[in-house]
């Protein structure tokens, strides 16, 4: 029995340690498990959330203490019995997790080592043998020095806890243990290897069979049974595949994932706040200046929340923030940095540094060369074929159509070309090629009858500053046009020829809002209003008429030549 004891003691004292200070180097972490815990769908105490991180620097110390008075033999059936009593409670969630299947991580080691729901369970179980050893043989715990000796070095590992958590909740964690820490790879923490195991799944199929229901199970394949099929009753997973250690990362706007884009950008900084209103509001005044210096040095700067679009939009105003927001799981943000705000530098996709709001004079920026902002081959190739969409139309433009086929050749050549590009890179915008360089897809797809197509990249990428706005604003004026809808941004103008003798008639394309158009073409970056800029599109005669969508329809019947 004494030896059993000393073991247990061993044991269980280094166990308590290693996973209290596991817990102790992110308390953060730690209490959004415990939020977890909390909410309705698990133990419904939300009244509990609010003061999840204080619980949890309490159970994580509670935890270190434990372990240290256990090995040195200190306070000793004060210390047994609140070991008893906090086995007992954690023995009853990693249960109740099991059973339920409510929580699929206790989070008992944090990030550092993932157990099931049942190995955390069987962990416990095996901890609360061993606990109720040492209190049935207490006598054999001696303690270790004097009592003086023993109070001080419970006092001093108390102390070194209290100064550990101040300073991983000011700055972050000492040792980070998820896959985003610094010098991973994002895109490469997302592939799924070919060879990766993948998930099984129990079926059960009913059937009528003689006038009578059955149910066969199998592992997928259709049973090979005389009767009738009625329907798949049930599907369960019995075995999980592999799942990559990032599996959860996108950056959303609008409905659409520009992930595989954002994460091969050169040199990019990430501002992150998975949550805006629970965020600490003076770090964004400070973000503001890092972020305006970056941007300015060369580097793609974009924000990441699970707020929602009206709370980002108040936050940019409030602190004149002048890089675009993605949407992302909040779930996924608390895993990436644990600062609210945080900032990561990347480049392509590699984590270079992680810094907490406290941490920003840490921030390493240096000025970057073309070579090392941009996709160079990219731009090379998109600067090419910007000289040749504009190659013989501007003798075209002058009345000369003789080498309009060859135009016609070089854009049908280009359009394929761009196509293959944004499918591969998304929308080609002024982060991986330059401001300039930027509008040359643009040019290609606007002199294309592919408009409808590419409409919602040029979008996506116009709302996330890859793209002049005013630029998608034309383009979607034109596809209005010709779909004989209602220009919203008044950029399109038409000629009709009509009557007999043919009378000229030169028109703005109706717009759908009349009396707000002038403000939607400031908001869109266009400086003139809409009678000045038939003006200059039409000469100086030009008198604006605010024609019905019904006359262009009609006059574009009779007689439909476009200028």
């Amino acid at each position: 029995m004494k030896y059993l004891v000393h073991l247990a003691r061993v044991l269980v004292g280094l166990l308590f340690i290693v996973s209290g200070f596991i817990k102790l180097n992110d308390p953060v972490g730690f209490s959004f498990k415990l939020e977890e815990y909390f909410s309705p769908p698990v133990l419904d105490l939300p009244f509990l959330e609010p003061y999840a991180l204080a619980i949890a620097l309490f159970v994580v110390v509670l935890e270190v203490i434990l372990g240290v008075t256990l090995l040195l033999g200190y306070l000793r059936k004060p210390t047994l019995w609140t070991l008893l009593a906090t086995i007992v409670f954690f023995t009853f969630l990693t249960l109740y997790s099991a059973v339920t299947g409510k929580v699929t991580d206790c989070g008992c080691f944090g990030d550092a080592l993932k157990l099931t729901p049942w190995q955390s369970f069987y962990k416990d179980v095996a901890l609360l043998v061993l606990i109720l050893v040492l209190l049935a043989g207490s006598k054999y715990i001696n303690p270790i020095g004097s009592r003086l000796f023993r109070a001080g070095a419970t006092a001093l590992a108390l102390v070194a806890c209290i100064l550990f958590a101040n300073y991983v909740l000011n700055h972050l964690p000492w040792i980070d243990f998820r896959p985003y820490h610094i010098g991973a790879s994002i895109p490469e923490g997302m592939v799924i290897p070919e060879d990766a195991p993948a998930p099984v799944y129990e079926y059960d199929w009913k059937f009528r069979i003689d006038g009578e229901e059955q149910i066969i199970t199998t592992n997928g394949e259709y049973p090979e049974v005389e009767g009738e099929f009625v329907e798949v009753a049930d599907t369960r997973e019995i075995r999980a595949g592999y799942e990559p250690p990032i599996h959860d990362f996108t950056l959303e706007r609008e409905g659409v994932d520009y992930a595989g884009e954002i994460l091969t950008r050169p040199q990019l900084l990430m501002v992150i706040s998975y949550d805006l209103d629970k965020s600490h509001a003076p770090a964004f005044k400070a973000l503001a200046r890092y972020t305006d210096s970056a941007a300015a040095l060369g580097y793609s700067v974009i924000g990441m929340s699970a707020s929602s679009q009206e709370a980002v939009d108040a936050l940019k105003a409030a602190n004149k923030l002048d890089f675009p927001f993605y949407f992302s799981d909040q779930t996924t943000l608390k895993t990436i940095v644990r600062s609210n705000p945080g900032v990561l530098r990347l480049e392509r996709g590699i984590i270079r540094q992680k810094l907490h709001y406290n941490d920003l004079e840490e921030l390493e920026l240096q000025p970057l060369t073309e070579a090392a902002r941009y996709n160079m081959p990219l731009k090379k190739s998109l600067d090419s074929i910007m000289e040749l969409d504009q190659k013989y139309r501007a003798e075209a433009h002058q009345g000369d159509f003789s080498n309009w086929g060859l135009q016609m050749e070089i854009d049908s050549s280009n359009i394929a070309w761009i196509d293959s590009v944004i499918a591969v890179n998304g929308y080609p915008g002024k982060s991986q090629v330059g401001g300039e360089t930027s509008k040359a897809a643009w040019y290609v797809i606007q002199h294309s009858n592919r408009i409808d197509e590419f409409l919602p990249q040029i979008e996506g990428a116009a709302r996330a500053g890859e793209l002049p706005f005013r630029l998608y604003a034309m383009m979607l004026d034109r596809q209005l046009m010709r779909q004989g809808e209602p220009q919203i941004y008044g950029t399109q103008g038409t000629s009709f020829y009509m009557g007999s003798p043919p009378e000229k008639v030169d028109m703005i394309w109706p717009v759908a809002q009349p009396g707000k158009v002038d403000s939607l073409r400031k908001a869109a970056g266009f400086d003139q209003p809409l009678e000045d800029y038939g003006r200059e599109l039409f000469g100086e005669d030009f008198v604006y008429r605010n024609y019905t969508i019904e006359q262009a329809r009609e006059m574009w019947a009779k007689q439909n030549i476009q200028q």
